[in-house]
């Protein structure tokens, strides 16, 4: 039996852990992130792949640093056939590397060399993309550039957002992967380099990347609403407050001032942006709130809102 050490950490990565000891493949141990402090009350909570492993009985491995020496011997100690990583988040030392007869490969969520690094899912979405993909790759100590393996694309439809789109490409790539692995220990596959002069970047979403500006065009602000939801979700500002914008429709509008209501509706209020295309929003958080949706928020905390009003000042 080829023994696996799998490495990965968030949600999408379970499926691929899943995939693994579906197939009856020996993964001996796993590598993730430690625990960390979740929610208001700053509870202490393992990883998904770390609960998926405690139910399986597999040894869990969490350093803070894989590069730490004393970690680093331990993983090496387990003297794995190959390491399978699936969104870890962390690069991994040559020593490490070059420890596996078979290598050590990745599940990355992008058609790469487009969109290297940790938010290939948002960047998707945000960038209007209508197609994206996974890859499975040689991993080497610079992110996201070893040699290809395989890939599959994944059509983003017009209603994905990252939750969904996150959900289709841990799918595929958990195939993609129960698929490569036998002629890749057969030694069937010939891996084809990246085009560096391609690559483009995804890095990690910072705070103000999720405000929305209002002076862009109406298809690129619904773009990046359904790039940041569920999570971290976009958001807004009006009389000088918070607002998280959680989902939102594209409307006919007008050339009013990008960022002012246009129109109040039932289910929703209309916001104009750079071109005619408007942005009815739908579901929203204001500061110091519950998440609502617009039908609740117009009936209480809304209602003040009147044509004119302007939003992202």
């Amino acid at each position: 039996m080829t023994k696996i050490v799998f490495m990965g950490t968030p949600d999408f990565s379970v499926p691929v852990l899943q995939s693994l000891l579906n197939a009856e493949y020996e993964v001996i141990a796993v590598v993730t992130q430690p625990d960390r402090p979740v929610g208001r009350k700053r509870v202490m909570t393992p990883p998904p792949v770390k609960a998926e492993a405690m139910k399986h009985g597999i040894p869990v491995y969490q350093p803070e640093k894989i590069r730490n020496q004393e970690d680093l011997d331990e993983i090496l100690a387990l003297n794995p056939d190959l390491i399978v990583t699936a969104a870890f988040g962390q690069i991994l030392p040559n020593e490490l590397l070059e420890a596996p007869k078979h290598g050590c490969i990745n599940v990355h969520a992008s058609l790469l060399p487009e969109l290297r690094g940790g938010a290939p899912i948002h960047y998707s979405i945000i960038q209007g993309k209508k197609k994206t993909g996974v890859t499975i790759m040689y991993m080497v100590e610079k992110l996201d550039a070893g040699d290809m393996i395989s890939q599959v694309e994944v059509e983003i439809e017009d209603k994905d957002h990252v939750g969904t789109l996150h959900d289709k490409l841990s799918a595929a790539g958990s195939k993609l992967l129960i698929d490569t692995l036998p002629d890749l220990l057969s030694g069937k596959l010939t891996p084809k380099k990246q085009d560096d002069s391609k690559a483009t970047f995804a890095r990690n979403i910072k705070r103000e990347q999720e405000k929305i500006d209002w002076t862009k065009s109406g298809e690129e602000i619904y773009n990046h609403i359904r790039g940041m939801h569920p999570w971290p979700v976009a958001y807004t500002t009006l009389d000088g407050t918070v607002m998280k914008v959680w989902w939102g429709e594209k409307v006919n509008g007008t050339s009013s001032t990008p960022g002012e209501i246009i129109a109040l509706h039932k289910d929703g209020f209309v916001v104009s942006t750079g071109n005619e295309t408007a942005i009815k929003i739908t579901d929203m958080q204001p500061s110091g709130k519950k998440r609502m949706s617009a039908v609740d928020y117009l009936r209480g905390a809304g209602a003040h809102l009147e044509e004119g009003m302007k939003l992202g000042d």
